[in-house]
């Protein structure tokens, strides 16, 4: 069965979807079958595609529309979602503050 999934999600990291981010979840999208796309302001973005990710230009506070159309996307929807809300398992430690010690 076929299914259409989609799911607002919010870039929650500091530095927003930057190289390392846009890596994981290109990865991560690629191990599913479906389509997946991301929507920001009506550009809508092939999802296992690092590059196009990168273009999107997404800030800390943007929210995306995440789309999956296939077989599973409903798990797809999940995992890549998750990734968003636990903000690619980056630590404050990524973060530069400027100060040391």
């Amino acid at each position: 069965m076929t299914s259409n999934v989609q799911k607002v999600v919010t870039v929650v990291n500091p530095l927003g979807l930057h190289l390392r981010p846009a890596h994981v979840l290109s990865k991560a999208a690629a191990q599913f079958e479906c389509l997946i796309e991301i929507e920001k302001d009506g550009q809508a973005i092939d999802c296992k595609s690092i590059m196009s990710i990168l273009t999107l230009g997404a800030q800390q506070g943007t929210q995306l529309q995440l789309r999956a159309n296939g077989q599973d996307a409903q798990q797809a929807v999940d995992v890549l979602s998750h990734l968003f809300e636990n903000g690619f398992d980056e630590s404050g430690s990524e973060v530069p503050t400027g100060q040391t010690g």
